[in-house]
């Protein structure tokens, strides 16, 4: 009998396999998530050239750990011009880029021994509080003064430009998008230390306002040109999610697309919604080439980042 399906193929391993030697390893295991994993590097090498709108979103904790380098570079190498995410992103980015040290801890710590020991906990890392706040209330003074200087009224985007041009850690996602030239937008930017202390300079004087419009016409601007193609990776859910989707609705939707979560559908949320259910707002084409990954980000991702590693894009 016949089958018009590919057969599933028994896999060796051994020491002297490569990471690139392994992807295609999954391709041959397929069940379960192992051919998702296959399929989105495929959709994304397929995508991302082609793709004149090339969108990469992610939630705040990723930047907590050591994957920071690794979407950074994503970034630098131009592999994503668009970049939306949330306040803690530049919170965390901002901190590490201005010494702060976030720790190895584990989850099973003592919270209230934590907080009296003077640590914030992010799942298993650890940070000093002097690590955080302070170095974000700094920085960002030092950022309002310096624009101030130049203009009263701010488009948030246009300001993340000018706090990367002021950072000099290689690993910052603000310096890697200010060096490629990749907009970051911030739906949510009021909701952590960086909107907050925007807003205390403001209250102590500092001449300067952020006009989020701004940005939505500039995302106005992208997604409603409708002639080109359009990839997104959108790790995580939450409103960076959203965001990334609920723009790609005004260009008929995105071309070719890949979730990667540890969210599941049947609550109904935003965060568990699979690729096939933005189908009916819009938000994906329903020719769109399209895959959700389960997992943690920080264990694929970086298996993704190696796939990628041989693309160009002018």
């Amino acid at each position: 009998m016949e089958h018009p399906f590919e057969a599933v193929e028994d896999v060796k391993v051994s020491s002297e396999m490569n990471v690139k030697e392994l992807i295609e390893a999954y391709g041959k295991i397929h069940g379960f998530m192992a051919g998702h994993l296959y399929e989105a590097i495929k959709i994304l090498k397929e995508g991302l050239k082609v793709s004149n709108l090339r969108i990469i979103s992610f939630t705040a904790n990723l930047i907590s750990t050591g994957l920071r380098g690794i979407i950074s570079q994503l970034i630098e190498r131009r592999l994503f011009n668009v970049v939306i995410t949330t306040c803690g992103t530049l919170d965390h980015d901002i901190a590490r880029s201005q010494g702060g040290k976030y720790l190895k801890g584990y989850f099973d710590a003592s919270d209230t021994e934590l907080y009296e020991k003077g640590y914030h906990r992010l799942g298993n890392i650890f940070i000093p509080i002097e690590d955080y706040g302070l170095k974000v209330e700094s920085f960002v003074r030092k950022l309002a003064e310096r624009a101030s200087a130049i203009k009263r009224k701010w488009a948030l985007y246009e300001l993340l430009e000018l706090a990367g041009s002021l950072i000099s850690d290689e690993n910052s996602i603000l310096r890697a998008a200010y060096k490629s030239n990749a907009l970051i937008f911030v739906p949510g930017w009021p909701d952590g230390a960086f909107g907050t202390s925007l807003f205390m300079e403001k209250q102590r004087g500092v001449n300067i306002e952020v006009d989020y419009m701004e940005d939505m016409k500039k995302l106005a601007d992208l997604f409603f040109q409708k002639e080109g193609k359009a990839t997104a990776l959108l790790i995580g859910g939450g409103i960076s999610k959203h965001h990334a989707i609920w723009w790609s609705q005004f260009r008929d939707g995105l071309d070719y697309v890949v979730y990667l979560t540890t969210a599941v559908e049947y609550d109904g949320s935003l965060s568990g919604a699979r690729p096939r259910e933005a189908i009916t707002w819009g938000k994906v084409k329903s020719e769109a080439k399209k895959v959700v990954v389960y997992g943690d980000a920080t264990v694929l991702l970086p298996i993704m980042a190696v796939a990628l590693s041989d693309l160009t894009i002018n």
